[in-house]
């Protein structure tokens, strides 16, 4: 493959739908003024007949239609085998930039060839959302539930702040930015997983990989959140059954294992 040497991002977005969400998205890419990108955008439906090439010519964008719909893993692997760019970023159709948060994504890549980073995203209401945290667990699901039925707040361990960075466990797959060798060395996604656990997942094998993961202070990304987990059973069952398949992984006991044997050599 031909990698083009001006292109720094390679941005993959996958529609469930989201035409509308896109369109948007695309305006605000636009409005960056950036020729260092290329949008890749995947119809996952077939119902999908619309088409952005030609909307929107002062942008990069190839597209992908479906012949059926696929997973998110196997949709961005597919996407990621047809860019071109020195960076691939997984980027959520719901999301909005209101100032260009690729700049300082490009300075920290640069300077690290080994990382996984993501911007801060804030929800429509400026808050921060948990879209960096520490793996979860069986145990931290079921607080959570708890918590929840409860209505009560639950206590979330800090992520550990270096300055102008925060470095998590993992970052949402909502937005999600590395070099591409980090990529390609990991494999890309899981696509045993449906829709959920594949961003935690990828997060952990590259932490046993030696590969750091980031959140920049400075740069800033809106999502307006479908929370469709939340509203219906076969989204939640997704939910349950990727949380599963991950607790029963080897990267996921590897893991539980490293921070056990951290935690013996910190108390000695």
């Amino acid at each position: 493959m031909h990698l083009a040497s001006g292109v720094n991002f390679s941005i993959s977005v996958v529609s469930h739908g989201h035409a509308d969400f896109i369109e948007s998205l695309l305006k605000d890419i636009l409005r960056l003024q950036r020729e260092d990108l290329e949008v890749i955008i995947t119809w996952n439906l077939t119902s999908e007949s619309i088409s952005f090439a030609e909307k929107f010519p002062g942008l990069q964008i190839r597209e992908i239609r479906n012949r059926l719909p696929a997973g998110f893993g196997q949709n961005h692997n597919k996407a990621f085998a047809s860019s071109i760019g020195k960076n691939f970023v997984v980027l959520n159709p719901d999301i909005s930039l209101e100032r260009d948060p690729f700049e300082p994504i490009l300075e920290l890549l640069q300077q690290c060839d080994h990382c996984i980073c993501a911007p801060t995203i804030l929800g429509p209401d400026s808050k921060i959302e948990d879209s960096a945290r520490h793996f979860p667990s069986p145990l931290s699901l079921t607080a959570k539930l708890a918590a929840k039925i409860l209505r009560r707040d639950m206590h979330v361990e800090k992520i550990p702040d270096l300055g102008s960075l925060l470095a998590p466990d993992w970052v949402a797959g909502m937005f999600m930015a590395m070099p591409r060798q980090v990529f390609q060395r990991l494999g890309g996604f899981n696509e045993k997983y449906h829709l959920y656990y594949e961003d935690v997942d990828l997060c952990a094998r590259a932490r046993l990989s030696g590969i750091d993961i980031y959140v920049l202070k400075e740069a800033v990304a809106i999502h307006h959140a479908q929370r469709s987990s939340h509203r219906e059973f076969r989204f939640l069952k997704w939910h349950l059954q990727s949380a599963l398949r991950f607790f029963l992984s080897k990267a996921y006991f590897l893991h539980t294992l490293t921070k056990a044997k951290n935690r013996l050599l910190r108390n000695r």
